[in-house]
């Protein structure tokens, strides 16, 4: 044996990282299933984080535990935590997560519109040697835009257009008559800050896109309603001292909801593919 095999025969497999998922819904059930195919024997899902009165799901993984206080998360010691239950989830769980685990994946950007809140994550986290990782969900480019933004950025405007089925149930039913809706209408233009407050099931990612670029407060914002459309569309605008870029993607909704899309399951999915692989893209 050579020198160079005797060093390949000492290396030693990495142990699977154990995951808490913050929330059971349909996200949760996708990105599970998705894990199971992808990262067998790279991870494990080793807690839910749900409410007391919520029963275990048949497609939880055997042998997961249900946790219902934050406090469980210190016995349980993740070494990722992934919320995927919306904004006062983050809130609930967000501290705990950074104090127990070294990362924290946050699916729902929306929380973090209050700049107090996100102020006191950050310096958990820091306090903590842990991080907050915001994933992209079904937004592309979010890479480039950041990379731009190390430049100064003069314009960013984001634009979200989806089927009207995804804007059931929100304020833009008190804006549009959605039913009797005849061609795509705009219906909401201001800051990202604003939108992801009002709208924060259909725009958590126009967080993203703002804390990736100009902000909360610079970043504009255009939400429009489609009768035609059968995909959730996104389009992010930048312009600066970088260039200029026009990025657009499409995604099929997910169909037990339409208010996101498999693209969201999908980039957490990557995220911790980026953590147990061997080589991340």
């Amino acid at each position: 044996m050579d020198k160079n095999d005797a060093s390949v025969s000492e290396v030693r497999p990495r142990a699977p990282l154990h995951i808490c998922v913050i929330g059971s819904g349909s996200i949760a059930q996708r990105l599970v299933e998705l894990a199971g195919g992808r990262l067998a024997g790279s991870i494990v899902f080793s807690g839910f984080a749900v409410k007391a009165t919520t029963a275990a799901r048949p497609w939880w993984p055997d042998g997961v535990r249900r946790i219902a206080d934050p406090a469980e998360l210190e016995e349980l010691r993740p070494d990722i935590v992934v919320e995927v239950a919306g904004r006062e989830a983050v809130r609930q769980w967000g501290t705990a997560a950074l104090r127990s685990a070294r990362k924290l994946i946050v699916c729902s950007a929306s929380a973090f519109t209050d700049d107090a809140f996100l102020a006191k994550m950050q310096a958990t986290a820091r306090a903590a040697g842990s991080q907050i990782v915001l994933a992209h969900g079904a937004l592309g480019g979010v890479h480039a835009l950041s990379a731009a933004a190390l430049l100064p950025l003069d314009h960013v405007m984001h634009t979200i257009c989806k089927p009207v089925s995804a804007w059931k149930g929100t304020p833009a039913e008190t804006v549009l008559d959605l039913p009797g809706l005849a061609s795509a209408a705009i219906f909401f233009e201001g800051s990202a800050r604003e939108a992801a407050r009002t709208y924060p099931a259909n725009a958590n990612a126009v967080v993203v896109s703002s804390l990736a670029g100009l902000g909360l407060d610079r970043t504009l914002v255009r939400l429009i309603a489609d009768p035609q459309a059968q995909l959730n569309r996104h389009r992010v605008e930048a312009r600066g001292r970088f260039g200029s870029f026009n990025l657009e993607i499409e995604n099929q909704p997910m169909a037990s909801n339409p208010k996101t899309s498999d693209m969201t399951a999908l980039s957490l999915l990557k995220l911790l593919e980026a953590e147990a692989g061997a080589m991340i893209v």
